[in-house]
């Protein structure tokens, strides 16, 4: 038997797990090193400092820079020219409209004052907010509905015709949209020259006071209901086919999927799109209704929008104008915050978390 293979004894076996052990129990006795800033598992690890965000972002950043710009341009830098709402500006007195800002008395409260005692004020938020209730009602749920026929057309080359098809009208203005109803709904439109042919009495739905409502809500919804689709459409692509086959296994039909799968899935959607809508209560349509107030009259037409531009804007009552416009805006306010507490108190995340 060689050197090699002979067993060791007992104390020698100790002894070499004693010496095995020893930089093991000398490593445990002296004090665990910290982690340094910036290790793995440190507290420092998870806050980057800002110059390492801006340096490790900086690309981002630089093709979101020119739309921040724009919204500071067009959104938040004329927010500052709603102190003309507590003056009575005058844009005559300077050469420079800043200047003359600066030039204008104070009257503080009197302009809301005018305001809120016109009763032509409080008509345009009428038709405003009836306006709001018909669209909510009828055309809301309709990108709804679109998305979910889209959704279940199983050909892809039917399903982009489609999409195209309900896209379309999006892209055209306001004053074509009108021009297209006026040929087909109008008093010498197609329909009313067919019953007149036929000897039935014509009508002119373009000019009816009563039904203008409904007119608008019908414009709306066959200019923008194919566009708003498209979130809902994002919304269903990320669904799972494998909840689908697992809910068609356990026998559930079409309908059944789709009310325990597909709307499920849009519910989040579904109540962000509604707050928003909500927030966006009073602005119901400015240039569609503008181009129709002189044909039915501004007791069926007049909204805020309309409201703010004859009475403010073309009369050259700027501080008027900004009064009645910055009332909108903190209904505005006040109406996407309570939305988005309806929001959160059912379940969803709404335009911001808690």
């Amino acid at each position: 038997m060689s050197h090699s293979t002979v067993p060791r004894s007992r104390a020698e076996a100790k002894t070499a797990g004693e010496q095995a052990q020893a930089p093991d129990s000398a490593s445990g006795s002296r004090k665990q090193r910290r982690p340094r800033r910036g290790e793995q598992g440190s507290p420092a690890a998870a806050k980057v400092s800002v110059r390492l965000r801006l340096r490790r972002d900086r690309t981002l950043l630089l093709m979101t820079l020119p739309a921040v710009l724009l919204i500071l341009l067009f959104n938040y830098i004329p927010i500052l020219g709603n102190v003309v709402a507590f003056q009575d500006y005058d844009p005559y007195l300077s050469d420079n409209g800043f200047v003359a800002m600066l030039e204008s008395p104070w009257v503080g409260l009197q302009q809301f004052e005018r305001v809120l005692a016109d009763s032509a004020f409080w008509h345009a938020v009428q038709n405003t907010f009836v306006l709001f209730f018909l669209q909510l009602v009828l055309y809301f749920p309709i990108p709804i509905l679109l998305a979910l026929l889209i959704n279940s057309i199983l050909r892809p080359r039917v399903r982009a015709i489609a999409q195209a098809i309900m896209y379309l009208p999006h892209f055209f203005s306001w004053v074509l949209v009108v021009t297209v109803f006026q040929q087909i709904f109008g008093g010498a439109g197609i329909i009313a020259q067919t019953l007149a042919d036929h000897g039935h009495q014509s009508f002119d739905l373009m000019t009816n006071p009563e039904l203008f409502k409904y007119l608008v809500t019908i414009e709306t919804i066959w200019k923008d209901a194919g566009w708003g689709i498209i979130v809902f459409l994002a919304a269903l692509s990320s669904v799972s086919n494998d909840m689908y086959e697992a809910a068609a296994m356990d026998g559930a039909g079409r309908w059944r999927r789709m009310w325990h799968v597909t709307l499920p899935a849009l519910r989040p959607v579904i109540a962000l799109l509604l707050v928003l809508r909500v927030g966006d209560a009073l602005t119901v349509g400015f240039e569609q209704l503008l181009l129709q107030r002189d044909a039915v009259g501004p007791g069926a037409a007049e909204v805020l929008d309309t409201y703010v531009w004859w009475n403010g804007i073309r009369n050259q009552d700027f501080s008027y104008a900004a009064a009645a416009g910055l009332i909108k805006g903190v209904v505005g306010l006040g109406l996407v915050l309570t939305a988005n507490k309806v929001a959160h108190l059912m379940g969803e995340q709404g335009v911001y978390k808690k």
